[in-house]
């Protein structure tokens, strides 16, 4: 039996048990998909050895992406690129590291609004952390030009420098000035999400046409997401992101590329309720 496992520290709240064993049991696969809650110190050695310890691959949540980026034994290109690895599988013995937090957002969009790059010239990214980068990189696998903007403008300038052609970075007092000209606004920051300070822009300058993205999803709709929908524009969520970027990892490690269903993110969004309270 295959054996997959997600791996981190203090993480009971992590979905992707629960994501991935619903798509093991509706595929009628005879497969396990683990938590394994590990200590920093804990983490190089059970990593290094995870074919050992029974596991064909499985996901990096925090505090070990960092560590994972370094013990892998080759990375893929984008997560070369993106500086970050939160999937791991086996090839011809060597562990592979890739990143699909990128893929979850284009292939959620690409499934959500069909066509949406080929209507989008000019993107806007708010962050320039881990899911910045992921976003950064998938805009412009699809040839679009990106505009980041930061709360602090040094790491927006030093991932523009890293990207290079088709970024620009901006100051996060420029926004409002950017919006009239943005097709599609990603909010890659952790701003809105519960427990965190609130996201305060005005879309009121934003296209009509635009997408809103953005990828919290505690809670499930962000004042971000809703001012987005009240006002008529097109959405995508978080938990979408969640959701898409876990089929890569899936299809590495059990053969089979699983789909995201109404079923699935029906059943992700009620155990996000109950754990809220709602």
């Amino acid at each position: 039996m295959r054996r997959a496992c997600v791996m981190g520290h203090n993480i009971a709240y992590s979905r992707s048990p629960l994501l991935h064993g619903y798509w093991l049991k509706t595929l009628g696969i005879a497969g396990a998909y683990e938590l394994k809650d590990l200590a920093p110190r804990e983490f190089p050695s059970f990593f290094t050895r995870l074919r050992e310890h029974g596991y064909v691959g499985g996901n990096i949540t925090k505090p070990h992406k960092e560590a994972a980026f370094d013990l892998v034994h080759r990375r893929e290109p984008a997560a070369a690129s993106i500086g970050a690895v939160n999937t791991v599988w086996y090839e011809n013995g060597a562990l592979v590291g890739g990143n699909t937090d990128w893929m979850g957002i284009v292939q959620s969009l690409d499934d959500i609004h069909p066509g949406w790059d080929r209507a989008a010239k000019e993107t806007l990214v708010l962050g320039a952390g881990g899911a910045a980068r992921a976003a950064v990189y998938g805009l412009l696998d699809r040839g679009l030009r990106v505009t980041v903007v930061n709360r602090t403008r040094a790491r927006a300038d030093e991932l523009v420098e890293h990207f290079g052609a088709r970024t620009t970075a901006h100051a996060w007092e420029e926004i409002e000035t950017l919006l009239p000209r943005t097709d599609l606004l990603i909010n890659a920051t952790m701003l809105g999400m519960r427990g965190e300070p609130p996201l305060e822009i005005g879309l009121a300058r934003l296209k009509a046409e635009a997408i809103v993205y953005d990828i919290v999803y505690a809670p499930l709709e962000t004042a971000l997401l809703r001012d987005a929908r009240r006002s008529g524009r097109r959405t995508v969520d978080g938990l979408s992101m969640l959701l898409y970027q876990a089929v890569p990892g899936f299809a590495h490690w059990f053969g089979v590329t699983p789909k995201v269903t109404p079923g699935l993110r029906a059943l992700i969004e009620a155990d996000i309720r109950k754990s809220e309270g709602a």
